[in-house]
């Protein structure tokens, strides 16, 4: 299958202290990988390097032909990666409309875009007048993410999209990375939650001491549950 990202001997630190140590991965097109592993593992500085939020010491980000590594990381969404950090980043005096209208801005799409979006998430059209920080956590989740779908990404970084919601909301937010993998967005889902994983991962990706310990199909995570033990240390 062919390559959507590719990322070979990412090295990343914070002043003097190293993250990621020499990471490889590679995100296929059309599909969902996620990033499992303990607290500390390097799971989020890995997305901000992508993004360019965090500079690399050394290796290589491509996505596609291009070379992202030394972007500005303003200039990354325009590539087409969009990242929903953790605690989703909302402007939340900003109305549904208006957040969703900065995506749109930061691309230069439109209309097709916004509906396409708002089909993805049909309960943001009736909030569409609302300030997003008085929305749920669940509506919340589901606006940072169609806010990133508005510049078209070919690649989608998700932070921990489904931390703290109710089982209701966690289903929605499954459906929705189902739908955009149909749609032919290549998604990176950092997730602490196995269950949460199984029924939309591709592959999955183990991240330890900065490191991608073990990249495996689902269908072989499934056949040995004691991977996740092993590397995040729950059953």
């Amino acid at each position: 299958m062919a390559e959507a990202l590719a990322i070979s001997g990412l090295i990343c630190s914070y002043g003097a202290v190293r993250v990621l140590h020499g990471v490889d991965l590679v995100l296929r097109k059309g599909e969902v990988l996620c990033l499992l592993g303990r607290n500390g593992a390097g799971k989020t500085t890995l997305l901000k390097a992508i993004m360019g939020l965090v500079p690399a010491d050394a290796g290589s980000i491509r996505l596609g032909d291009r070379e992202l590594t030394a972007l500005p990381a303003h200039q990354v969404p325009k590539s087409g990666v969009a990242y929903v950090p953790q605690g989703r980043r909302l402007f939340a005096e900003l109305t549904v409309a208006e957040n969703i209208e900065i995506g749109l801005m930061a691309r230069g799409t439109g209309k097709a875009t916004r509906d396409a979006v708002l089909d993805l998430f049909p309960v943001l059209r009736e909030r569409l007048g609302q300030r997003s920080g008085t929305l749920s956590g669940g509506e919340q989740q589901m606006l940072a993410m169609a806010r990133a779908l508005s510049i078209e990404p070919q690649v989608l970084l998700l932070d921990e999209p489904t931390e703290g919601l109710m089982p209701s909301m966690i289903d929605r937010i499954r459906e929705a990375v189902a739908e955009l993998r149909r749609r032919g967005v290549s998604t990176i889902l950092v997730e602490q939650r196995v269950d949460a994983v199984l029924p939309v991962a591709d592959r999955v990706a183990f991240i330890e001491n900065g490191r991608n310990r073990e990249t495996v199909e689902v269908a072989a995570l499934r056949a040995d549950p004691g991977m996740v033990r092993r590397y995040v240390g729950v059953g």
